[in-house]
This record gives C-alpha cells, sequence and structure tokens, in this order.
C-alpha cells in the first residue's frame, strides 16, 4: 500500500511534466525551423558559388577573346603601316579620283543675296534715321502749322536768297524784279498795307527772336518794295547796340539816330539815300547809354512824329525779343509789328515765349513773316509740289 503511493504519480507532477514535455517539443520544432533555414541558405549560398564559378570562367574566357583581338588588331596595324609605307615608296603623293566640272558661274559671293540685304537695310537705317530727324525737329516748315500754333497771321513767306551777302541779296531782288524772291516781298507788302482797319499803317517794325532769322533783310526789302509804288520811305536802325546796318551800306562814321535825339542834326542831314534801295536810311551809332531808355525817351517819341510827318512810310529794324527788350519799348508806338520766323530754324518754344513778352506790355504781333525758305528743303520734305511759289508749276510765273 505503501510502495504504490511513492510509485504512484500525482496531479502536480503531472502538470509539471507536460509542461516541460511541451517546451521540450517546441524546442525541437525551433531547432527544425532553424536546421531547415540553415539548409535553405546552404543551398542559396551553393547556388551562388556556381553562378560565380561560371561567370569566373565567362569572364576569362571574354579576357582572352579580347586579348587575341587585341594581338590580331596590332598585327594588321602594322601590316597595314607596312603597306601604306610601300605605297608611299612605290605611288605618287595624289592621283586622280573625277574630273572636276566646270561651274557656269562663281558661287561666293552671292551678288543678289548681298544687294537685297543691302537695300532691305538701308531702307531701315534711312527709315529709322528720317523717323529720327522728324522727332527732333522743333522748327515750322509750313505756314498754316505757324498760324496754328501760334493764332496769328502768316502775312510772308520769303524764300532764302541766292546771295552770299546781306548787301548781294538786296542787289538780287533790284535786279530780279520778276524773281519768286521778289514777288513774295510784294506779298508781304500787299499784307502789311492791308492789315490796317481805318488807315493804311505808317509806322512798321521788324523784329525776331533770335539773332540771325534774317529780320533786317526783311526789313531792306519791305522798304525797297514800298519805294517801287513811289512812297518816301525812310529805314531806321533801331538795333543800336549790334550796329549791322553798315554791312548792307558800307557806311562808317555817318551821323545817325543819336545825334538826332540829341538834336545835333537834323533829320534831313542825318538821313543816308541809297540809289538801289531809293529809300533814306538812318543808321545807329556807338553809344554808352542804355539803348532801351534812348527808345523809352521823349525825344524818341518826338523823332517817330517828326518822322511820321516826313515820310510816308517808316520801317524800324529793332533787336530780337528774347534778347533785350528794346524791340518791346518801340512796339508800343508802332503801327504794324512784324515778327520773323526762320524756316525750319527758330523752334516753337523760342516763338511762344517772345509773344508771350509781348503780350506783357500789352502790345499784339500783327503778322508773322516765315524767312528764308528753302526751296529744295521743301520739295525734299515732301511740300515743293503744292506750296505756292515754290511748287514745280512757279516757273511759270518767275524769273530767277
Amino acid at each position: 500500500m505503501t510502495l504504490w503511493r511513492q510509485t504512484g504519480s500525482s496531479p502536480a507532477f503531472d502538470a509539471q511534466f507536460s509542461q516541460l514535455l511541451a517546451r521540450a517539443q517546441l524546442q525541437v520544432q525551433r531547432t527544425g525551423a532553424q536546421v531547415q533555414s540553415l539548409a535553405a541558405s546552404i543551398e542559396e549560398r551553393e547556388v551562388e558559388i556556381a553562378t560565380q564559378s561560371d561567370e569566373i570562367i565567362q569572364l576569362q574566357q571574354l579576357s582572352r577573346e579580347a586579348e587575341a583581338s587585341r594581338l590580331l588588331y596590332e598585327y594588321f596595324l602594322g601590316r597595314l603601316k607596312e603597306t601604306a609605307a610601300q605605297e608611299g615608296i612605290q605611288q605618287a603623293d595624289s592621283r586622280i579620283l573625277s574630273n572636276a566640272v566646270l561651274p557656269s558661274g562663281p558661287s561666293e559671293p552671292r551678288k543678289s543675296l548681298i544687294l537685297a540685304m543691302s537695300l532691305i537695310l538701308g531702307g531701315m537705317l534711312g527709315g529709322g534715321a528720317a523717323l529720327l530727324l522728324e522727332m527732333r525737329q522743333k522748327g515750322y516748315r509750313q505756314s498754316s502749322d505757324l498760324e496754328a500754333d501760334t493764332g496769328l497771321r502768316v502775312m510772308g513767306q520769303i524764300p532764302l536768297l541766292p546771295s552770299r551777302s546781306r548787301r548781294d541779296g538786296l542787289d538780287y531782288l533790284a535786279d530780279k524784279p520778276t524773281s519768286a524772291a521778289a514777288e513774295a516781298v510784294r506779298n508781304l507788302r500787299t499784307s502789311v498795307l492791308l492789315s490796317g482797319v481805318d488807315k493804311t499803317p505808317q509806322v512798321i517794325m521788324s523784329t525776331s527772336s533770335l539773332p540771325g532769322e534774317g529780320k533786317t533783310t526783311v526789313s531792306f526789302a519791305l522798304a525797297q518794295n514800298l519805294v517801287g509804288l513811289g512812297k518816301k520811305v525812310l529805314l531806321v536802325e533801331g538795333d543800336i547796340r549790334r550796329l549791322v546796318f553798315s554791312q548792307y551800306l558800307n557806311v562808317t562814321d555817318a551821323k545817325g539816330l543819336k545825334s538826332v535825339l540829341a538834336g545835333d542834326v537834323a533829320l534831313s542831314e542825318a538821313v543816308i539815300h541809297d540809289k538801289i534801295l531809293g529809300a533814306d536810311i538812318l543808321v545807329s551809332e556807338p553809344s554808352t547809354e542804355n539803348a532801351a531808355d534812348i527808345l523809352s525817351s521823349q525825344r524818341f517819341l518826338d523823332f517817330l512824329k517828326t518822322a511820321r510827318e516826313a515820310y510816308d512810310f517808316v520801317i524800324i529794324d529793332t533787336p530780337p525779343v528774347l534778347v533785350v527788350p528794346d524791340a518791346r519799348v518801340v512796339a508800343q508806338h508802332v503801327d504794324v509789328v512784324l515778327f520773323t520766323v526762320h524756316w525750319d530754324k527758330t523752334s516753337k518754344t523760342q516763338v511762344r515765349d517772345s509773344l508771350r513778352m509781348f503780350e506783357t506790355v500789352g502790345v499784339t504781333v500783327n503778322g508773322l513773316v516765315l524767312n528764308q525758305i528753302d526751296p529744295k528743303g521743301m520739295k525734299r520734305y515732301g511740300y515743293g509740289d503744292a506750296y505756292g511759289a515754290y511748287g514745280s508749276y512757279g516757273t511759270k510765273y518767275y524769273t530767277n
């Protein structure tokens, strides 16, 4: 009875035994899985080793073939050099492969293409230059533009005189009374004489914006033309500062405006009568007094009164408006103010500033003179065929 209990099994022992058995079986499974994994790895390594062995064998085979090809290439290259050296010794350096074909014309340069490109580029450059010059143009080329910009009438349009000096211009007008320039001065004269509302203007003043615009030549030409009507004309050098009348008359040390105003000589004794001009001329003399003060004095007003009584017309040539105030002083005592504008040269700003300066003293310019018009320039700008005396049909009426 006692021996059975010792050899018999208890529940605790069975449970522990079952756990140990289960652990042993799990360990067996894990070991089996590791064995399978190791076997698979061994198989893969054997396959890789076999593959690498084949590749090594293939690489060695390709290396042998490359070496054989290199040796064969070097052999043929050596033979080629030997053959080329033998041919150089036995044959000429050159030989005719084929006969050349004679061309019918030169292949280069292509003149037609160069000419066409030159024409196109020349046209583009010329057009660009023309546009640039047109954009930079600041003067007046047509009387309509001058009238539209200033709101004043253009009384005369005087062409450029074909002369080298100031005196030659007057001689040209006297020798060519039927020329376009002479007719243009007559048109100016007619416009001036008809500009008065109730009576014909008697005292006429000529001025401009700046020197060199031809206002003095216009004064001489207008005086010469008024004499042609049988009138008694006095031309006064009102530009006391510059004294340019001597360039027209070649007169020096003559008594002039200063002596008349001072009462040293009478007006009739001081004037110079020019045979070609046909008018009496009163020049100015050098003076230390301010010109504006002289022209503003009562003596000058008395002089104008005397001149009105002695002459049919009195023309006063005054300095430029933008330079000195003399013209604005004289303008308050005359009947007509003529303002000369140099064709295609006097800028629009200069004209506007000059007219504005007259307005500040309550003087209105009666008329404009577009002077020194170049007929060739008119045609070059496209105005020559339809611009009055400067058109192609003007030759039927004028003898230049």
